[in-house]
């Protein structure tokens, strides 16, 4: 279970902008699609960023990651 970010030992760092910037650490490998279901985030409505590289919902993330997960959500003219 994520846990607000403190402790400094080996874990993965996540970033959440939805709409306000938040940190917490997760230990433990898990993919995406976990991640995000663990922060009750909605998949399909949120985008996972390591480094430069956007990532899908089956990728592996490592204890070791720094990951940003931001609101695909767009709105536009109709």
């Amino acid at each position: 279970m994520p846990t607000p970010l403190g402790r400094q030992c080996e874990t993965m760092k996540v970033i959440i902008r939805n709409p306000r910037r938040q940190e917490l650490e997760v230990h433990g490998r898990r993919r995406v699609a976990d991640l995000l279901r663990e922060l009750g985030l909605n998949p399909e409505s949120h985008v996972v960023i390591r480094g430069d590289d956007l990532l899908t919902s089956d990728e592996w993330l490592q204890e070791t990651d720094t990951v940003e997960v931001v609101s695909a959500i767009s709105g536009g003219q109709g």
